[in-house]
């Protein structure tokens, strides 16, 4: 079938690509580019022709299934429902879009800027009009917990709820202190598991991730070319955190990034293979204690992603403290892009321990592998 629509998603916006599609698909059968009674491309053709998971269009179908917009035939597929739904003054809304776009681009904002503008008054809205709502925080370790949790209720006016993730089964069994959760959130890693989880509660989860500072960026910048990076930290998911923020900095002077937890064998092979060391407050003695004089050693605790913590305060901002779809999709492959890019054309491979994994610069003569944050999973 020819997908007359025009559809993109844009894998790099704090819009979850569900969404994304959603909210288009909703603008043209309310526009009248889809008629009533047709069907709509098949999951497998708009999963093709956008480039996305196959998943994100079928969860996108089934938010316009809820909301009354398209219905399924049996056999038959999905057709735009014969009596859609209609939101108030239509014909207002998509005015006051197309002005404020074209006021937007005359200031020099893109629409993402645009769209991060509008979640951070959604979050300032959210701080001035409501007390602090609890949010469930799921994690593998204390130390990912504190670190997440500390840094919720420092930029946004909630109460979290931390639980280790081995634990969450049976804290969902019964009610929270203070009442249902507002929102989950969690890292990228574990998206996936606490989704299924707290499926059927209607709480949003939120897909966090955390980055190296600035300060740090630009202090590696400063580094030789093919400059060899090792990141260490005591939790295993702090140390790929960094490496996973340094790597998507794509600084042309490092020519590979890998990390190692703190134990004592494997942080000596890796001070062996590199030429300068971030880590955390919690290893910067240990890691100082084994380096030579002559090998930086940068010291970064990390920082939320700002971009995730507006989505989440722009979901909590909602009248019922608990809309919208499901937050930041985890990592899927997807095709090109500078985000998230890890052991390149086979250099490096993930490996459970946390020792081994590796970022190298991608080889221009070879075609990049690419794990978008982003990517096409709902």
């Amino acid at each position: 079938m020819r997908i007359p629509m025009r559809l993109r998603v844009d894998a790099h916006s704090p819009i979850p690509i569900r969404r994304q599609l959603t909210e288009q698909l909703k603008h043209v059968i309310e526009g009248g580019g889809v008629p009533r009674d047709q069907a709509l491309p098949s999951i497998r053709e708009l999963a093709g022709f956008l480039g996305i998971n196959p998943n994100t269009v079928a969860r996108a179908i089934e938010d316009l299934q809820r909301s009354g917009y398209v219905e399924a035939r049996r056999g038959k597929g999905v057709f735009v429902a014969p009596t859609r739904p209609t939101r108030p003054f239509p014909t207002l809304r998509a005015a006051f879009l197309k002005d404020a776009v074209i006021r937007a681009a005359a200031l020099g904002m893109t629409p993402d800027d645009v769209a991060m503008g509008v979640l951070s008054v959604a979050g300032i809205g959210l701080a001035a009009g409501r007390g602090a709502v609890a949010v469930l925080l799921v994690e593998c370790s204390p130390p990912e917990l504190d670190f997440f949790g500390r840094e919720l209720e420092a930029q946004l006016p909630v109460h979290v709820d931390k639980v280790l993730l081995r634990d969450v089964a049976t804290v969902v069994r019964r009610p929270a202190p203070a009442g249902p959760w507002a929102a989950a959130v969690t890292s990228f890693a574990h998206l996936p598991e606490v989704e299924r989880l707290l499926a059927g509660k209607g709480v949003p989860v939120i897909a966090l991730l955390a980055e190296a500072h600035l300060e740090t960026l630009h202090r590696l910048a400063q580094l030789p070319a093919g400059t060899r990076v090792g990141v260490v930290a005591s939790a295993v998911e702090t140390g790929h955190s960094l490496e996973h923020s340094i790597a998507t900095a794509a600084l042309p002077n490092i020519a590979r990034v890998e990390t190692c937890p703190a134990e004592r064998t494997a942080l000596g092979r890796l001070i062996r293979r590199v030429d300068a060391i971030v880590c955390s407050t919690s290893t910067a003695a240990r890691v100082r204690g084994l380096v030579g004089p002559t090998v930086p050693v940068i010291v970064d605790d990390r920082a939320l992603n700002q971009r995730a913590i507006q989505m989440l305060g722009a979901i909590l901002a909602q009248p019922d403290g608990n809309g919208g779809p499901p937050a930041p999709p985890p990592p899927a492959r997807r095709g090109r892009s500078p985000r998230l890019i890890r052991a390149v054309s086979g250099n490096g491979a993930h490996r459970g321990d946390g020792e081994g994994a590796a970022w190298r610069r991608p080889n221009p003569r070879k075609e990049e592998e690419s794990w978008i944050s982003h990517g096409g999973r709902p």
